[in-house]
């Protein structure tokens, strides 16, 4: 007599039950730690931003964000302002830092929408830093960043991150060696047109002395990672040109 357990009916039941089961832990862990997860989400950005910026604590070529138990201090200290762009609407929002960006571009896509973009103004040493929180794509999946302009739209820092670019190679766009390189390229070109800044394999600059040549040098086997960070770079920031023009008159 076949037993109940050898039953094909048995083991898809079983599984079935195992996935309901596994599935409403997982759903309860999540929710249970929702807040924290949030929590550690804002005080990401929050390092993220004053990275960018140059508040941070980094010493000769190590790379280091300030310390978490003093990050929000920080961040209100030097944060004096925050934004939400929407066409020609714009509106001070405290929490414009957290607006989810991967969401917006989706709304985007909608015929009619105006994208919601938010900026962050910055003051550090009597200098004031505007900090675009942008997004983009990568070889194998999201990519994003914060970068700091002056009212010329001058890089003044950056920081870049991704969700699963190649270890030693795309990954690389979150080390310091890369990150520095923007601090002073210029996003227009010498005839005074919008360009970016092209992540570049045939950069004739490897100390990176020429600001003005909208290049900086592309990672060895990292193509299309570095192709992503300059069609992000060129798309995102683009969009603020109006509020940069504004700032002129």
């Amino acid at each position: 007599m076949e037993k109940t357990t050898d039953k094909n009916s048995y083991t898809l039941l079983f599984a079935i039950g195992m996935v309901v089961v596994v599935g409403s832990i997982l759903a309860f862990a999540a929710s249970g730690f929702k807040d924290k997860i949030d929590e550690n989400k804002r005080i990401e950005k929050q390092l993220n931003i004053l990275y960018a910026m140059g508040v941070n604590e980094n010493e000769g070529s190590k790379m280091s964000f300030v310390s978490k138990d003093k990050v929000e201090d920080e961040f209100k200290k030097y944060i004096t302002k925050q934004f939400i762009i929407q066409g020609d609407k714009i509106s001070e929002d405290n929490n414009a830092y957290l607006l989810d960006l991967k969401k917006e571009h989706a709304l985007a896509k909608k015929p009619g929408h105006q994208r919601r973009l938010p900026l962050l103004i910055g003051e550090k040493d009597g200098k004031t830093y505007y900090i675009a929180p942008i997004r983009g794509k990568g070889l194998w999946d999201a990519i994003w960043g914060y970068v700091a302009l002056d009212k010329n739209m001058v890089v003044q820092g950056a920081f870049f991150d991704h969700k699963g670019e190649t270890p030693g190679l795309g990954a690389n766009i979150n080390q310091r060696f890369f990150m520095d390189d923007f601090i002073g390229e210029h996003l227009f070109d010498k005839s005074n047109n919008f360009k970016g800044i092209d992540v570049s394999k045939s950069n004739n600059d490897p100390k990176n002395s020429d600001k003005t040549d909208n290049e900086v040098d592309a990672i060895a086997g990292a193509t299309i990672t570095g192709n992503g960070v300059s069609a992000m770079l060129k798309s995102e920031l683009k969009l603020y040109l109006p509020y940069f023009e504004n700032l002129k008159k």
